[in-house]
């Protein structure tokens, strides 16, 4: 999955959320306003309290014409949101009298349309930001009262709660929101896989087949090419068979990228579910794998055998290539070394050290040659 296709499937699934936070703002406007009607004439300033009451107004148009634009709601503004929120708590101060603000314990001119910001918090940065948001709103309310009692610190639960459910509730909304879209564009490339596979195995297989047969019928040179078209048979039927190329968040699938490398000399087997490494692990793997499969075709005999295995032990990817060849004779890998003839044996050892894994050979005259990668998979540790 693309970063801009992330980002957009993250949005669709923010869109009730956001829409949920424009509303509860709306609403506890008109609570707000509500509660200076019934108090306005015991205010010490009831004219500042309607001018508040107006302010909270017109910026619930702002950040309503804001949010419901999904797309353009930056961290830098839900922060604006808060200050400007903490802002008319403190207005307070000047519009309640003493008594009113720790004895009688009159509601604030802002009352609960503050939580809507912690909402907002919670929908833009998840637990975390809903969470900080809370507290910040429960400090400025401790700070505009002046003392700390069981109220409000009632208070301070029910906003920090309040923040860390509903950022947990956005947090598992992008999360399934991007499970689902991968799941159906997996699904639709498996359907598309399929009609090309048949569409393939109609045409191309069976032509292919029919030259192999008849070729091995002719002899000679027929039979050359029909060893070629063999081949391209083998690999056309591995390429139709792979594992869908698979990307998540900069990590993709080994699996598909192994599976090519098919061919009637070479097997390759792995698992049934996929096995995600970073993308520059897959690619590398890739290629020394094909350098190696390259190698046992140039010097491990004509009729040589070689087999891929992947295995993904959770913390670790194994990769072993083995093959029935001659074999390396002893001291000839040092011998190239110190000749300056890096080989395939450097090759693989420099490229391995680089994704921070071990290689093993295991190999002698006559017994065949393996290759055991072993890397670290740090996303599936932790």
């Amino acid at each position: 999955m693309t970063r801009a296709t992330a980002g957009s499937v993250r949005k669709d699934a923010l869109k009730p959320l956001w829409r949920a936070s424009v509303l509860l703002r709306v609403i506890t406007l008109l609570f707000a306003a509500a509660v200076v009607v019934q108090h306005g004439g015991e205010y010490a300033s009831a004219a500042l309290a309607w001018v508040t009451i107006a302010a909270m107004a017109v910026w619930t148009l702002a950040t309503s014409l804001v949010y419901l634009r999904m797309d353009r709601v930056r961290l830098w503004f839900t922060i604006v949101d808060l200050g400007l929120c903490c802002l008319l708590m403190s207005a307070s101060r000047l519009v309640l009298t003493d008594q009113q603000r720790t004895v009688t314990a009159v509601p604030l001119v802002t009352t609960i349309w503050v939580t809507a910001v912690v909402a907002v918090g919670a929908v833009r940065s998840g637990m975390v930001g809903g969470t900080a948001f809370g507290a910040v709103v429960s400090l400025f309310n401790y700070g505009v009262r002046g003392y700390v009692d069981t109220d409000l610190t009632r208070d301070l639960v029910l906003l920090v709660g309040i923040g860390f459910v509903v950022g947990l509730a956005s947090t598992t909304s992008k999360q399934s929101a991007e499970r689902l879209a991968m799941a159906m564009r997996a699904e639709a490339a498996t359907a598309e896989r399929e009609r090309l596979a048949r569409t393939i195995h109609d045409s191309v297989l069976q032509v292919l087949a029919r030259v192999r047969k008849r070729g091995r019928e002719l002899g000679g040179e027929a039979a050359e090419l029909a060893e070629l078209a063999g081949r391209q048979e083998v690999a056309l039927r591995a390429l139709v068979a792979a594992a869908p190329l698979e990307t998540d968040n900069g990590r993709a699938d080994l699996r598909p990228r192994l599976q090519v490398l098919m061919t009637d000399r070479h097997q390759v087997s792995v698992p049934g579910t996929p096995v995600m490494v970073a993308e520059s692990a897959a690619a590398e793997l890739a290629f020394l794998v094909r350098e190696a499969l390259e190698n046992v075709d140039r010097h491990a005999g004509a009729t040589a055998r070689a087999w891929v295995l992947l295995e993904d032990l959770g913390a670790e990817i194994v990769l072993s290539v083995r093959d029935d060849g001659v074999g390396i004779p002893a001291g000839r890998l040092a011998a190239a070394e110190s000749e300056g003839r890096l080989g395939i044996a450097r090759s693989i050892r420099g490229r391995v050290a680089e994704l921070g894994g071990s290689v093993h050979l295991e190999t002698g005259p006559r017994v065949g040659t393996e290759w055991e990668i072993r890397i670290p998979n740090a996303g599936r540790a932790r």
